[in-house]
């Protein structure tokens, strides 16, 4: 009996000329296509295949499930400051009350008392926490977020990112990432 696997579920992860993985949350991955433009174009290097083949009239190639890139890119330095980041650094819990759902953000010192939106001012909140506060001051309402909001450093992410492994992890994966995972079988 033959199982015909379809190409679009054999994405590619993606690492680094240094074998690291370009992100973890989320993870890098690439589809096959552009894993196979990549290849053509000599940019990267097959680490690992699929048992899967593609095959055009005159080409036939494994998808590959595993490449490096053939140049190092430098990580960046300070990661961009958006609302998923901040979740990300927050580790996806509200501030106030550790709540894991329905997530916003908010202004520790609110906008309209004259606070910025920077790392330094904004966490997670639930929307019932958010709410909660309102435009208040911390002190007001007795809410102070249990951890101080600092700018993160893309480590700092790396490492957060760790703790929420995707639904899908392909076993040729598992050498070059770090989460304590079970296959199924």
């Amino acid at each position: 009996m033959t199982i015909h696997v379809s190409p679009d579920s054999c994405p590619t992860l993606v690492l680094n000329a240094d074998f690291r993985p370009l992100s973890y949350y989320p993870l890098s991955l690439w589809s096959w296509q552009d894993a196979i433009k990549a290849v053509c174009l000599d940019r990267v290097n097959i680490v690992s295949e699929y048992d899967r083949v593609v095959r055009s009239p005159s080409f036939e190639m494994r998808l590959p499930s595993v490449v490096s890139l053939r140049e190092y890119i430098k990580p960046s330095r300070h990661p961009a400051f958006t609302r998923f980041n901040v979740f990300l650094r927050d580790r996806f819990e509200c501030q106030y009350c550790g709540a894991r759902h329905d997530l916003t953000f908010d202004h520790v010192i609110p906008r309209s008392k004259g606070g910025r939106t920077t790392w330094e001012n904004v966490v997670a909140a639930c929307a019932p926490c958010n709410l909660r506060k309102s435009n208040r001051m911390p002190k007001e309402i007795n809410m102070f977020p249990r951890q101080t909001p600092y700018p993160p450093t893309v480590q700092d992410l790396h490492n957060n990112g760790r703790a929420f492994p995707p639904n899908y992890l392909h076993e040729s994966w598992l050498d070059f990432l770090y989460w304590d995972i079970e296959l199924e079988p």
